[in-house]
């Protein structure tokens, strides 16, 4: 009879302690939040360097073009 209860203690304390941990929705996150803020980070820098260069190129087209027009 004695482990019966014992049991059922053990049933319900490890019940209270799966809810909690399922409460707790929060954990975990910061993780997955830090990951996915450094590819866009990677992402951002990448963009920013096609543009820059593009930009860059085109200038010193322009540059050129003027330069022989004269």
């Amino acid at each position: 009879m004695l482990d019966a209860y014992l049991i059922r203690y053990v049933l319900v304390v490890l019940a209270r302690r799966l809810s909690e941990g399922r409460a707790g929705g929060d954990r975990g996150d910061v993780a997955e939040k830090i990951v996915i803020v450094g590819i866009f980070v990677i992402i951002a820098i990448t963009v920013g360097g096609i543009i820059t260069t593009a930009i860059t190129h085109d200038a010193t087209n322009i540059a050129r073009n003027i330069a022989g027009a004269k």
